[in-house]
């Protein structure tokens, strides 16, 4: 063992004697890890990095202390420490920790792995013929235990089912034929190749054969054998020729790579599909009989489904295309079912935890509130409010998501609710992302609701509708120290009536009188254990979420299935359109003289980019030097800012600040401004490469401006955009509706891509498509009728249900922290 490995192992002795706190070292051991891989300069092959490659994104820290404990023992088997047993660990990861280097020199000392807790969980070394070489082939696929074989599904099928004479092959078509070997010869093929070649006869003619580096293929060719062949039939100087088909034995028991529709599965590097195939037969016919059913009896024939069994052979092996139609809707339907009756539990658990106040709005009290706005609600903000406003009511508490596009009138919805809390004696928190919406949510309030009195963090409101004053607070991490600990004891005595804030609020020093409502805005900007602690600050809270990103339906059938959801459709009226254009390369010049006419009326522009800094990768335009060429080259005259990700919190407000105060002409900046401070003067959104972006984020990014009543504008600027991505673009060009944009973004990128890879709050779907609203509807139709009938999934029917719901949620439960 050589210096590092050793030093690894003796912090991670005293990792496990310190009971997987994560205080062996100063700093914690993601740190240590980190600087020991650049330190050593240790390569992918070492076990210090194999070990660390089995992490999750956000590292051990983020680990519950029994899967800390699981990664340590792995680690410690890989560089030949005792290990104590641990509980049986995750499938893939006690895979890539079997299969990891099993040349590795020196021998290590032998340990006891854990017990697999089925024959399911048994590595896919049980299968006759995986050895630990292969084993390692198949981890990267993800497949480690014989469940991730039954499950791992082809990507396609070829349909090798028709079988015609050699003398009826059609060229240019896939096919099967069945003949016998007349000579078969290991050859050269080229200058360097080396091949297979074949005369393969039936009773109506013959035709060539032909393997390209696959020597060993001569050797395994019997003269006179009988063989089957598939695949797709070409001409070679006028002769009928199959090159590189897939053969087998006509006397074989079953046809696997011929005669059928044949699976067509991923590989990887020295992985054939061959093998996969016959691995794939092999984990069904040995396991697949004592798979559980998931489904009871009774919703089965119901919606005439397929038993699991039958459903994964005929996804693997299926005998036509309507069995294969069959077993994928049974298979997608699990998949959606788990998701369904995880996110109602989830949703029922919270309303059932205990009663919340209801909140009452008199009538003359919201009458009086929305006569004192200076603008008409439109049709959609009154539905939403009064769905708000009745949900807020009742004792079952709400968990409502408030959907719609920037500048669509969220706020003014939540206004009336935080409004109907504070007139049933109870307080109102709403929480945003960042210190400068919070600010601008603060403002929006005071605007409503029409200050009397106000400092920096503090406004007093008594508009005529109301009987006493109301006390409204800002509390943000930038309150200065003694007037933060003032607004802590105003709001645990009950002095504050509304509380705005950043994550400040659900901080252990603030604690609430009597918290009634909490407000969350750009819901999928916080994680899920800061929105879990707003809820914990109340005896049980109601919770609305604002989002502006348009979220599509099958996602509010999915991800968001545990709110109720409103929607606001409509703009105020009089808001004009963005005009929104794709700028070709040679009409650069000409979107810089209109931005800079822009600026000389008065008016302010952003500038986007997709990247921070240049990349040798990627040719595309970085904020860093753009925003350095703009300012000396571009728009020398002009007052310009920049922006990204990387700025600390404090820089990224006071830039921020600068630009809402006009102190900015052109703000230069990352995506980091698609959710962010309204900024009514700004009229022009310029994106550079463009097509590097979703069409929901490029709508976000356009709703930064046209937030008044004067013209604003879009332009799309990608200097050699694909066929493809141009057509992205002109989608864009075309539709002012988010919602619309966002179900085409939907379709086109994943739910992972759409939220970010972690922020989706789905599971990997393997089947299902988030495209098919009819089984969604039926999955969410059935979830609700089991929970209904069954609550806690206690009948003996329901129990391989309840087991998989519950293991499908504690995986997505741990990504989501």
């Amino acid at each position: 063992m050589n210096p590092p490995e050793a030093q690894l192992r003796k912090i991670l002795e005293l990792e496990r004697r310190k009971g997987y706190a994560d205080t062996a070292v100063v700093g914690g051991l993601d740190r240590y890890l980190k600087n020991l891989i650049q330190r050593d300069n240790l390569g992918p092959r070492s076990p210090v990095t194999e070990s660390i490659m089995v992490l999750p994104t956000h590292g051990y820290a983020s680990l519950p202390r029994e899967e800390r404990q699981r990664w340590l023992a792995r680690t410690l088997q890989l560089l030949g420490g005792a290990v104590e047993r641990p509980a049986a660990a995750s499938t893939v990861q006690r895979a890539r920790t079997a299969t990891a280097r099993p040349k590795r020199q020196p021998a290590r000392p032998a340990v006891v792995a854990p017990e697999p807790t089925s024959a399911f969980e048994r590595p896919v070394t049980a299968l006759k013929g995986v050895s630990t070489a292969l084993a390692a082939k198949l981890a990267r696929l993800d497949v480690a235990t014989v469940q991730d074989m039954l499950f791992f599904f082809p990507r396609r099928y070829n349909d090798f089912a028709s079988i015609r004479p050699i003398a009826d092959l059609i060229v240019g078509e896939e096919q099967t034929v069945i003949g016998a070997v007349w000579s078969a010869q290991d050859t050269p093929i080229g200058r360097r190749l080396r091949g297979t070649e074949a005369l393969v006869g039936d009773e109506t003619g013959m035709m060539r054969v032909v393997w390209f580096n696959q020597p060993y293929i001569a050797q395994q060719l019997r003269t006179n054998e009988r063989i089957v062949l598939a695949g797709r039939v070409t001409l070679y100087k006028g002769q009928k020729t199959l090159e590189n088909p897939e053969y087998e034995p006509l006397e074989s028991e079953e046809l696997l790579h011929t005669g059928r529709l044949v699976p067509v599965y991923h590989t990887t590097s020295g992985l054939a599909g061959r093998t996969v195939r016959r691995l794939a037969k092999q984990a069904l016919d040995a396991y697949a009989g004592a798979l559980p059913e998931l489904l009871p009896p009774d919703l089965l024939s119901r919606n005439r489904m397929l038993p699991r069994t039958t459903a994964l052979r005929q996804m693997h092996f299926p005998d036509g295309w309507d069995d294969l139609k069959a077993a994928r809707r049974r298979l997608a339907f699990d998949e959606l079912l788990l998701i369904q009756v995880g996110v109602l539990e989830r949703k029922r658990e919270w309303q059932e935890r205990g009663l919340a106040q209801p909140l009452r709005l008199p009538e003359e009290m919201r009458r009086g509130y929305v006569e004192s706005l200076p603008f008409a609600l439109t049709g959609a903000q009154q539905r939403a409010m009064a769905q708000t406003l009745a949900d807020v009511a009742r004792e079952r508490p709400m968990s409502r998501l408030l959907q719609g596009d920037v500048g669509s009138g969220k706020t003014v919805v939540a206004a009336a609710a935080l409004l109907a809390a504070t007139a049933s004696g109870a307080q109102g928190a709403m929480m945003a992302p960042t210190e400068i919406l919070a600010e601008q949510h603060f403002h929006t309030l005071c605007r409503v609701f029409g200050c009397s009195e106000r400092t920096i963090s503090v406004a007093t409101v008594r508009p005529d509708y109301l009987s006493k004053p109301l006390t409204i607070a800002l509390l943000t991490g930038s309150v200065p120290a003694p007037v933060k600990r003032e607004l802590r004891e105003q709001i645990a005595a009950g002095d504050i009536d509304i509380v705005v804030g950043t994550h400040a609020v659900i901080q252990e020093g603030v604690s609430f009188h009597r918290l009634g409502l909490a407000v969350v805005d750009e819901q999928h900007r916080f994680g899920v254990m800061q929105r879990a602690a707003l809820r914990e600050k109340g005896r049980n809270p109601h919770v609305l979420v604002m989002t502006a990103t348009p979220i599509p339906r099958t996602l509010t059938l999915t991800v968001y299935g545990d709110l109720d959801v409103s929607v606001i459709d409509e703009m105020p009226p009089g808001r004009k359109p963005v005009e929104t254009r794709w700028v070709p390369p040679d009409e650069r010049d000409a979107a810089y003289e209109f931005v800079r006419a822009q600026v000389q009326q008065g008016y302010q522009a952003f500038v986007i980019c997709p990247l921070i800094e240049e990349s040798e990768t990627l040719a595309t335009r970085a904020a860093t030097q753009e925003f350095e060429r703009l300012s000396s080259e571009i728009f020398p005259e002009a007052r310009l800012g920049l922006l990204h990700g990387r700025l600390g919190a404090q820089k990224k407000e006071s830039v921020m600040r600068d630009f809402r105060d006009r102190r900015l002409d052109i703000l230069v900046s990352t995506a980091v401004v698609e959710v962010g401070v309204d900024i009514p003067n700004a009229t022009v959104m310029m994106v550079e490469g463009a097509e590097r972006f979703g069409l929901a984020q490029l709508h976000q990014l356009r709703g930064r401006v046209g937030r008044s009543d004067i013209q604003s504008y879009c332009l799309l600027l990608s200097d050699s955009p694909a066929p493809d991505a141009r057509e992205r673009l002109q989608i864009v060009e075309r539709t002012q509706d988010g919602f619309a944009l966002a179900e085409q973004d939907l379709r086109l990128r994943g739910p992972g891509e759409f939220f970010g890879t972690r922020q989706s709050g789905l599971p990997d779907l393997k089947v299902a498509q988030l495209s098919d609203v009819p089984l969604i509807e039926l999955a969410r139709t059935e979830a609700s009728r089991l929970l209904d009938s069954d609550a806690d999934l206690a009948r003996p029917e329901h129990a391989q249900l309840k087991e998989e719901v519950s293991r499908l949620w504690e995986r997505v439960t741990a990504e989501a922290h």
